[in-house]
């Protein structure tokens, strides 16, 4: 694609975004940029350095170019971009972009939960076998930036959000991984099924020369089958699948063959034995041999944010699971502890529905503590279902926490919400959650376990 001289307008400044005015600097293209807010004084220099104008969002914004690329946090609906697509104007996304310059094979993860540890681990195997590779998208570097380090020999491994897949055309994964679908962004997305629809995307551009992994087990992914021409591979903690990945008792088949025990996965929850499969069979299908599946799995460190162990205060354990941005993600939290818990759960509510957590928390919690702006519609569906404490921010549920768990007992972060109402993003959140452990630790003298 030649963007030489081409008028481009970047909608959006994020990672993403200033990603793409770099990629399409590069290019040639004469780009001016655009957000809802001013970027921040060193984005702003980079933008003049780059020749690139910025203006705040506005409807003339969009006038007089000939592409627009969206960042991912931005609608694909808006009005604007309605009537620049009547004038002809062509509108796609940051990673459909980088798609007509990205060097090798993409192996593509998407889902409502797991992606990011999925899509880590996947690109771990396949560095562990020898196999050069470099990981981005939803996870890290956007998939723009990672076009100068792409190379026809190297798989891009891509963690891809339903707001990326929702602007793709003609990107394409030769090795297209499907977890689960339940229903989260319908803030955004408005239905559960045009959700879906926007996920299922990665499958639709695939050729008969590609592979579809999907989860046998997820009547959403299963459907996919029917509607991509890849070749499908299943994978399954509830059956045998011989072509694919499966759990079978207490042990993980690939092909048709047991390659390790799940007693070896050093993540908690069976949420992650699923994980393991999908990672395993997608890098088995990029050339990874079974025995460098299994060694590489169990030499993984895990992923910041998810389920992710912070330490062990007079016998209480802290975890992490800031990346919990949705219901779904929460009761896979919940299912991987047999301790009583403390839950810290709210945010930015998503239009979700909190019921499906009544009854794992009337079973395990010793008491719900909220946070946030959705604390009051937490509050109004989770009912009697467990003790509940408005405690407003996260730093008074760690203390409230601390204050009254006993040894034996966990404090949980999986707040079920988005992020944005006190929190830059999900990592921020983490990351406050793990200081105000350690300044618990600190203030008793303890380094934990």
């Amino acid at each position: 694609m030649d963007f030489a001289g081409v008028r481009v307008l970047v909608v959006g400044l994020g990672r993403s975004g200033r990603a793409a005015v770099e990629l399409l600097c590069s290019r040639g293209a004469l780009v001016r940029a655009t957000d809802l807010k001013q970027p921040e004084s060193a984005a702003l220099e980079r933008l003049r350095a780059l020749n690139v104008e910025f203006r705040l969002q506005t409807p003339e914004v969009f006038e007089n170019v000939e592409w627009i690329v969206l960042s991912p946090g931005v609608p694909a609906d808006l009005p604007e971009l309605e009537a620049a697509r009547a004038r002809g104007v062509r509108v796609i996304g940051e990673v459909e972009l980088a798609s007509y310059y990205l060097q090798g094979p993409v192996l593509g993860v998407t889902g409502s939960n797991g992606k990011t540890t999925t899509t880590a681990l996947a690109g771990h195997i396949l560095r562990h076998c020898g196999i050069a590779a470099q990981v981005g998208g939803n996870i890290g570097t956007p998939v723009c930036a990672l076009v100068e380090t792409s190379r026809p020999d190297q798989w891009n491994v891509l963690e891809l959000s339903s707001f990326q897949l929702e602007t793709i055309e003609r990107f394409r994964a030769q090795v297209a991984v499907a977890l689960n679908v339940t229903p989260d962004h319908l803030d955004r997305h408005r239905t559960f099924e045009n959700y879906a629809a926007q996920k299922a995307r990665l499958f639709q551009t695939q050729t008969e020369s590609d592979f579809a992994v999907l989860n046998r087990d997820d009547p959403t992914c299963a459907s996919w089958a029917g509607l991509t021409r890849a070749r499908v591979r299943w994978f399954s903690v509830q059956g045998a699948t011989p072509e694919g990945a499966c759990l079978r008792e207490s042990e993980l088949w690939l092909e048709g063959r047991p390659f390790m025990p799940a007693s070896e996965i050093p993540l908690r929850g069976l949420h992650n034995v699923e994980n393991v499969l999908a990672a395993a069979l997608a890098a088995r299908l990029a050339g990874a041999s079974p025995e460098g599946i299994r060694d590489a799995v169990r030499a993984f460190p895990g992923v910041e944010h998810r389920l992710e162990f912070v330490r062990r205060l007079r016998g209480v354990d802290f975890y992490n699971d800031s990346k919990a941005t949705n219901v779904d993600a929460t009761l896979k939290a919940l299912a991987a502890f047999d301790t009583p818990l403390w839950v810290i759960l709210g945010g930015k509510d998503k239009d979700g529905d909190y019921r499906p957590l009544r009854e794992p928390l009337a079973r395990k919690a010793r008491a719900v503590l909220l946070i946030g702006a959705a604390a009051g519609k937490i509050a109004e569906q989770l009912g009697d279902a467990a003790p509940l404490i408005f405690c407003g921010t996260l730093e008074k549920a760690v203390e409230y926490a601390w204050q009254n768990a006993q040894a034996g007992d966990t404090v949980l972060l999986a707040p079920a919400c988005a992020s944005f109402d006190q929190f830059e993003n999900f990592e921020h959140r983490g990351r406050v959650f793990k200081e105000l452990v350690a300044k618990l630790a600190a203030r008793h003298g303890q380094e934990g376990a």
